[in-house]
């Protein structure tokens, strides 16, 4: 095969679950390697739980040193319970993550949310009113009330959180968001709270003053309360949603079990050195080297992955290779399949299909009860 061009990956299983899906990612790398004239280097990194007890710190410096000289992050998973269950702790996992946010300079999260047929009963809504959902969450990740100024008074009896944002940490995520409608279904939703906040209105000014920019992109404006009614009862009426950084840490978690599981939805944290990639469900170490986690959201963060670095008729190829596996009724335990697969064998059967598209999952019913299928 002629390799006409290379992308180095940072790869930071974590902890949990998170070695277990990664490897089912880098499966699918690796069969893109194989079908697209791309090759994928490799170099791995601690980080979390597993980096505390290896290294003594959440992030390493050296972990850091790979994700900023690669191409893309590919994040596994954080958190243990060591820590989670310690109240005294001063050194935790996520501590990493936050980390790594800041020095990356990761502003933009990105959370497609999307419904399949197959799938729609495990959702606690009515089938009618997912069918056809399909929408993308734009979240400021770096601003807000989260990195405001804050305090409790000294009696203990006040505490103050303070949200502030500039005119410029408004405009670069707007920009993406703008440019995302254009490449769907030209519409842009601002979530805020502009009848009661000042950011929220420096929020619609900016990007009221971007809209000519994007003509062919109709935008709307919706408060968050109302929102958070909508994603309930009208979720497919939504494009792409652009909102702050609390708004969107709530509504995308909200918006998270209109798939039925958190295993099918992945992300993408878009930095200003470098940009992450990971699934949105936690370590879940309950699970771990048991090999019946879902690696879905992981290879969907792979898609995503692989699209921000310009390989688009890749991307397409790995989510055409979720669906047909989902719509033959193939997965793992907690998706309720007619056939249960494992983890690793999720992985193997993905990436076999995005490096032969031309080979179709046959589904037998003699094989069902040993639950496994004949690929021809």
């Amino acid at each position: 095969m002629n390799m006409t061009s290379k992308k180095k990956i940072a790869l930071l299983p974590g902890d949990g679950i998170g070695p277990e899906v990664s490897a089912q990612a880098v499966k699918v790398f690796d069969a893109i390697s194989d079908r697209f004239d791309t090759y994928f280097e490799y170099c791995h990194g601690d980080v979390g739980a597993v980096a505390i007890e290896r290294q003594g710190a959440p992030l390493p410096e050296e972990t850091l040193d790979a994700c900023r000289c690669a191409d893309a992050v590919f994040f596994g998973a954080i958190g243990d319970p060591k820590y989670d269950n310690n109240p005294k702790a001063k050194v935790r996992p996520e501590q990493g993550l936050l980390k790594l946010r800041q020095e990356l300079g990761l502003y933009a999260n990105i959370r497609p949310v999307k419904t399949y047929e197959r799938l729609l009963h495990l959702s606690p809504l009515k089938a009618n009113r997912l069918q056809g959902t399909d929408f993308v969450i734009f979240r400021e990740l770096t601003g807000g009330i989260y990195f405001g100024d804050k305090a409790t008074a000294q009696d203990g009896q006040s505490a103050y959180d303070t949200c502030s944002y500039k005119a410029s940490e408004i405009e670069r995520i707007a920009k993406l968001a703008f440019e995302e409608a254009l490449r769907r279904r030209r519409k842009l939703t601002l979530v805020d709270k502009a009848n009661v906040m000042e950011t929220s209105r420096l929020w619609r000014s900016v990007v009221q003053d971007l809209a000519p920019a994007y003509p062919e992109v109709a935008l709307d404006f919706m408060y968050v309360d109302v929102a958070a009614m909508q994603l309930i009862q009208h979720p497919k009426q939504f494009d792409v949603m652009l909102t702050s950084n609390m708004f969107g840490d709530i509504l995308s978690d909200e918006a998270s079990v209109l798939t039925g599981s958190m295993g099918l939805l992945p992300s993408a944290s878009i930095g200003i050195s470098a940009s992450m990639f990971e699934p949105i469900h936690g370590s879940y170490p309950q699970a771990a080297g048991q090999d019946i986690a879902n690696p879905m959201a992981a290879i969907l963060s792979a898609a995503m992955l692989v699209e921000h670095l310009g390989l688009q008729e890749a991307a397409t190829a790995v989510r055409a290779s979720v669906q047909h596996v989902l719509e033959k009724g193939i997965g793992t335990p907690e998706l309720d399949p007619a056939i249960a697969y494992g983890c690793s064998q999720i992985g193997d059967l993905i990436a076999h299909l995005v490096a032969e598209p031309e080979e179709e999952v046959l589904v037998r019913e003699e094989k069902i009860s040993q639950r496994l299928s004949t690929i021809i």
